[in-house]
Parts: C-alpha cells; structure tokens; sequence
C-alpha cells in the first residue's frame, strides 16, 4: 500500500456547518471527498451555543477511530477551534469563511467590528419557551428576503431561497458566550477566506486567518464558499488531509454554470 493510499484511509474529515444552515451545505464537498476515498462525517451541529455545541462536536470527533481533520464554516469555526481542544485525535484546522475566536472573545463583540458584514441587518429575532420553567430564550433566522445578499450573493436566486426556506435558527448564546479554548494555537490551522463575504465579513475572517497563522486561501466568492466553489474548498481540506487533490476533479466552472441559470 502507498503513502498515499495509508493517508486517504486513516484520516476523518469532519465538517461542521454554521448558524442559518445544515450538514446539506456541504454535500458539493462531500461527494467529492468520498471521491477521492476520504471518509467524511457532517454532524448536525445542535445551534444552540457555543459551550453546548462544541461539547457535542468535541463528542462526535472523539468517538471517530484515527486522526479527524475538523472542518468548519462561519459560527462552525468557533466550534471546532473549542472542540478540538477536548478531542485529541483532532491533527488539523480548516476554517471555510469562519470564525476563529480567541479565548475570552465572543462573536457578538468581534462580528460588529467587520466593515464587511451586513449580516446583522438581515437577522430576526424570535422567542422561544424556556424548558422546566426557565425564562425564554431568543433565537435569530435570516430574513428571507435579505438572505441572498447577506449569505449567498453568488448563488442563483432559485438555490438561495431554497437555503432560505431551509435555514436553521441558531441560538443567541451562539454570539454572546465567551470562546474558552482556541485549538489554532497548537494545531496547524488552514483557511479560505471569501472575498465577498458579506455575513461573517472578508475583514474579519481574513484577519483571524492570520492571527492564527493559517495557511490561507483567498477565493472570490460569497460566504457560502462551499456550495458555490466546492472543488476548491475541497482541493483546501485534501491539503489539509495530506492528500493530493485526485486526478479527476470536478470544475467549479460547470457547478457554477449550474448555479447561474
């Protein structure tokens, strides 16, 4: 068996989507690792804060057998670089138009300093009942008529309302808890920065990516990177991987076509 061959068998990826979404996100990127022989896992991420759910991702990835390469978008990067931390078998970052918070920092504070970001404009918020007698809580969607441009400028308007009409409402928690742990600091860290982010904001990515000393990537594209360039956000991971991207890749330039009618 080659190098190679024992690489692409005993590595995990994992990849963690953000708020407003779900594992389907990622299923352009998925196809194409499992083409490549990758074994890949997208968890639900729960949405329902920053200590509950990097809980539950540090949970899923320590059960995974052999070394995971933990992938996350936007709010799903500061999950990752938390749950990593509590999962040892993580060996490598990849941050796809994410946060990657410090410790002590929390989303709510850092997102309003992006010049970039018009993400909070767009946002509702809606209460939701307490559970055992707690006060209620407060959730945020996307307002569907501002979800393509703050989210998906690059999409067709068809595919943006269906993410729309399918988004995942994420928890207040998410933006106002502290992040405790930063993984970046002691794992090496990867990441591709949209030049038309418009929700986590170019600035504010591209400006954590090199803090945590990332290898970065910059590609044009919106926040959803992954679902309108999937080959190179997965060319990224398969770096990441310690693989070579296959000799049979799929051209973003016909998956884009697609999206564009």
């Amino acid at each position: 068996m080659s190098e190679t061959d024992t690489t692409r068998g005993s590595r995990t990826v994992v990849l963690v989507h953000g708020a407003f979404a779900d594992g389907s996100s990622w299923n352009g990127v998925i196809e194409r690792l499992q083409a490549s022989s990758i074994q890949v896992v997208a968890p639900a991420n729960p949405l329902r804060g920053l200590s509950i759910d990097s809980a539950y991702i540090a949970g899923v990835m320590a059960e995974i057998p052999g070394p995971v390469v933990a992938v996350g978008h936007s709010y799903g990067g500061a999950v990752i670089s938390n749950a990593a931390v509590k999962a040892p078998n993580v060996e490598a970052l990849v941050f796809v138009a994410a946060f990657a918070p410090d410790e002590g920092e929390r989303l709510g504070d850092v997102t309003a300093s992006s010049k970039d970001a018009v993400l909070g404009s767009a946002l509702v918020a809606h209460q939701v009942p307490g559970s055992n007698g707690d006060e209620p809580g407060v959730e945020f969607t996307v307002d569907p008529t501002k979800f393509r441009e703050a989210f998906a400028s690059d999409l067709s308007a068809k595919e943006a309302a269906i993410m729309a009409a399918t988004q995942r409402p994420v928890a207040e928690s998410a933006f106002s808890e502290s992040s405790n742990a930063a993984a970046w600091k002691r794992l090496p860290s990867f990441a591709i920065v949209a030049t038309a982010d418009k929700a986590a904001g170019t600035d504010l990515t591209r400006s954590m990516a090199q803090r945590a000393g990332a290898t970065i990537t910059e590609l044009d594209g919106s926040h959803v990177i992954m679902v309108s360039r999937p080959q190179s956000v997965t060319d990224v991971i398969l770096e990441a991987a310690g693989v070579a991207p296959s000799e049979h890749t799929w051209g973003d330039v016909l998956v884009e076509s697609y999206l564009q009618e």
